[in-house]
Parts: structure tokens; C-alpha cells; sequence
């Protein structure tokens, strides 16, 4: 049985595939397979693939036709014979030890997940810092019945390797054109796995200014509240579960939410704050809004969205709003611009330093 498969989802990624590639056809641990599955690209992105997979047997190829993230995902995992399955998006790269490294933990405390920490990156290589919360619970083995807290974790399905046979038995949504359907993928594994292991060692390059991201599309950013219902669902199966963790879903979900807020399109928030509202009502109505999670956020802000989810809004926007006049404020009062050539500082609009 070969011991990773790593599963590459392609769609239109001609200018970032062949760094990504290079990365995973150069790690130390040989024993892998690479599934690209190209998702009906209308670049140069399938001829690439074919290029890399003349020169290396370990590239499958699954070639369809436009159907969406999640379809792609499906396939790709469906098709995988490794003990572990690996997830790399083809805009971003990895070292060359990264699934060595994640086997060997793995293996060596018998684990359903092993997560790594991940770098935040930009093409033009200025900027790399280390990202996520994998510190809080660094070389640990748990679960989430004794840390329900790592459900709070950003979703990275890529800074992971999963026991096939528990990845298996969870299916991505296949809405053609959604986006952030790691989300409940993401949690339902980790809700479902009994032994989790955490290094905050980095090791993937997480890119950050790919246009064609769903990070960078604020249409795409109402999708999350469909990926919320979907974890109801599975919640609404697995009660013992539910039981134990539902505070901190609720309180993932609404850090999602507050972030997706800061992030979508003007025209958009109306639609997301009312379906955020009727789900939160849902919520209220069986009685799951617990004290920690009111204490969390403030009984009177979720009421308001409950209740009257125009004046959330409105409140909402008052609030960027005066956050964009204090930063002007503080921009023109005080100001510091560093970069590998140059430092400047101004005080009132003054420079008093200009180095470089």
C-alpha cells in the first residue's frame, strides 16, 4: 500500500501548477502517489500536469469536466490507495520534508490526523510568517471530546494527512461554483477522529494573492453559511458529539462569520447577516445558545442579530466606518513604513526619519 496519496485539485492555475508540483514530485518520502484532478481547466494547466506526470509514474490524472471543488475533491479521494491521504491546493507549495515528516508521527502514535502549522505567502517572497493556533496544542495527541477548542482552528485541510479510511467516509459538498467547502469537511473530521497529533512545525506555503482564490472573491463568501448547515446536519446524527462540542461550533462558526463580515462585498452583507440571523434564531429556539458562548460574543450583540438583524447591520457598518476614520487619524498622526531598502517615519505628517 503506498503511504500518502496526495490529492491536488486543479482549476485554471497554469501560472502557480508546475512550483506546486515541483514540491510534492521532490519529497524525500518517495513512496506517494499524486492525484491531480483537473477540474475542465481552459488554460495550459492539463498540459502541464501531462508534462510532469511523463517524467514521474506516481501522477494520476483524472480529467472531467467543469464541476466544482468539491466534486473534485470527491473524485480524488475516491481514487487514492494510500494509507494516508494529503491535500495540496495548486496555487501553494511545500518543503521537500513535509509528508515524511507528517508519515512518521503519524505512524509512530498510531494517529487518525496529523496537522502542521502553514506559512501565510506572497509571490513576491517579501513577506512569510508562520500562521495558525497549532502552538496551543503542539506534540499533543488528543481529540476533540478533550479539547473541543481545536474546532475553533482555522479550517486547513491542505497542513494535514488523514487515515484514508476515516477522510473516506466524509464527502465535500458538490454545489458547482461554491466555495469553503473545506469548512465542514474540516470539522467533521476532526469531530470524527479519535487521536489527533499537532506539530507547529510550518511547512506549507499558503499563497495569499492568487485573484482567482475564494479567499479573494466576497461573492463566494455567502457559501459558508451553507457549509454551517451541513455540520447541523452531521451534528443532528451524532448527538453524542453534539453533546460535547456544540458550544465551541457555535463559537467557530461565529468567528467565521465575523471574519467573512469583514471581508464581503457591500451588496452582499444584507443577504449573509439575514441568513446568519435565521440560523442564529434556530439556534436560540433549541435552547444551544449557552453562557459561554453569549459571555464570548455579548448577549446583547447576538440578540441584536437575532432579533433585528437590519440594525446588526447597521451597527456593523457604523462600525467600519469609524474604524476607517481612527486609522486615518492614527495614519496622519503617526506613521512607519519599513520594507528591505527603506525606513520612514512621520509625526503629523512631518517625515522625522527616511533611511535608504
Amino acid at each position: 500500500m503506498t503511504k500518502i496519496s496526495i490529492v491536488v485539485p486543479v482549476y485554471n492555475v497554469e501560472k502557480y501548477l508546475g512550483e506546486c508540483l515541483e514540491s510534492i514530485v521532490k519529497q524525500t518520502l518517495k513512496d506517494i502517489e499524486i492525484i491531480c484532478v483537473n477540474d475542465g481547466s481552459t488554460d495550459n494547466s492539463l498540459d502541464i500536469i501531462k508534462a510532469f506526470a511523463q517524467n514521474d509514474e506516481r501522477i494520476k490524472i483524472i480529467d472531467k469536466k467543469n464541476s466544482g471543488y468539491g466534486d473534485s475533491m470527491n473524485k480524488g479521494i475516491e481514487a487514492a490507495t494510500g494509507e494516508y491521504i494529503g491535500i495540496i491546493e495548486s496555487d501553494d507549495f511545500v518543503d521537500a520534508d513535509m509528508f515524511e515528516s507528517l508519515y512518521t508521527l503519524a505512524k509512530e502514535n498510531d494517529c487518525d490526523i496529523v496537522k502542521s502549522d502553514w506559512y501565510n505567502y506572497w509571490t513576491n517572497g517579501s513577506i512569510k510568517e508562520k500562521n495558525g493556533r497549532v502552538k496551543d496544542f503542539n506534540a499533543k495527541v488528543t481529540n476533540v471530546k478533550e479539547h473541543a477548542e481545536i474546532l475553533t482552528l482555522q479550517p486547513t485541510l491542505w497542513s494535514a494527512i488523514y487515515k484514508k479510511q476515516l477522510i473516506s467516509n466524509i464527502k465535500f459538498l458538490t454545489t458547482p461554483g461554491a466555495s469553503y467547502q473545506d469548512t465542514s469537511v474540516s470539522f467533521k473530521l476532526f469531530a470524527s477522529a479519535h487521536k489527533i497529533l499537532f506539530t507547529n512545525k510550518a511547512y506549507v506555503y499558503y499563497r495569499q494573492d492568487n485573484v482567482n482564490s475564494s479567499i479573494n472573491n466576497p461573492a463566494k463568501a455567502l457559501y459558508v453559511c451553507e457549509e454551517y448547515d451541513e455540520i447541523d446536519n452531521f451534528l443532528s446524527q451524532h448527538k453524542d458529539i453534539k453533546a460535547i462540542i456544540n458550544t465551541q461550533k457555535l463559537i467557530a462558526q461565529y468567528k467565521a462569520y465575523r471574519w467573512t463580515m469583514r471581508r464581503i462585498a457591500p451588496e452582499y452583507r444584507k443577504d449573509f447577516v439575514y441568513k446568519a440571523s435565521q440560523q442564529f434564531l434556530k439556534y436560540n429556539n433549541n435552547k444551544e445558545l449557552s453562557p459561554k458562548f453569549l459571555n464570548k460574543y455579548g448577549k446583547k450583540h447576538i440578540e441584536c442579530l437575532i432579533n433585528s438583524p437590519e440594525q446588526f447591520l447597521i451597527n456593523y457598518e457604523k462600525n467600519i466606518i469609524n474604524k476607517e476614520k481612527w486609522k486615518m487619524i492614527r495614519k496622519n498622526i503617526f506613521s512607519v513604513k519599513i520594507n528591505k531598502s527603506r525606513i520612514n517615519v512621520k509625526i503629523f505628517g512631518k517625515q522625522i526619519i527616511n533611511i535608504g
